[in-house]
C-alpha cells in the first residue's frame, strides 16, 4: 500500500484533530474518575478489614475480603495504564504521529481509533502477534 495510505493528521482539519484531542481528553477524564471511584473502594474494604480480625486464614469472611481487595487492585491497575496510554496517544497527537501504526507505519483505519482512541497498531499488526515497534 505505498505512502498513500499513510494519512497526515494535519490533513484530517482542525476540527478533526480537536475532536480526537476532545475525545483522549473526556475518556482521560472518565478514566481518572474511575480510578478515584476504584481507590475509594480499595480504602473501604481495607477500612472494614481493620475493624475485624486480621487473620484472613482463619477469618470465615477473609478469603473473600483478600479477593476483593486483589480485584480492586487489579482493576485500579488497569485504569493507571489506560490513563499512561491515553497520555502516549495525547504526546503522539500533538506530534503528529496520531493515527500512524507504530510497527509497520500505516494509517490506523478511523473507526479503530473510534472505538480504541489509544491504539498504536494497525488492525494488520494487531492480529499478527507480538512485533517490536518500527525505529523512530
Amino acid at each position: 500500500m505505498g505512502d498513500a495510505s499513510r494519512r497526515d493528521p494535519d490533513e484530517r482539519g482542525p476540527s478533526t484533530l480537536a475532536d480526537v484531542r476532545a475525545r483522549l481528553a473526556a475518556d482521560r477524564a472518565d478514566t481518572l474518575a474511575r480510578t478515584a471511584a476504584l481507590s475509594r473502594d480499595f480504602e473501604a474494604i481495607v477500612a472494614a478489614n481493620a475493624l475485624v480480625a486480621v487473620d484472613d486464614e482463619h477469618d470465615p469472611e477473609g478469603a473473600s475480603t483478600a479477593f476483593e481487595r486483589a480485584h480492586v487492585a487489579a482493576l485500579m491497575a488497569q485504569e493507571h495504564e489506560h490513563l499512561e496510554e491515553l497520555d502516549r496517544a495525547l504526546e503522539r497527537l500533538e506530534r503528529g504521529a496520531y493515527g500512524q501504526c507504530d510497527l509497520c507505519g500505516q494509517a490506523i483505519p478511523p473507526e479503530r481509533l473510534e472505538v480504541r482512541p489509544a491504539a498504536t497498531t494497525c488492525v494488520r499488526c494487531a492480529g499478527s502477534g507480538p512485533r517490536r515497534p518500527r525505529p523512530a
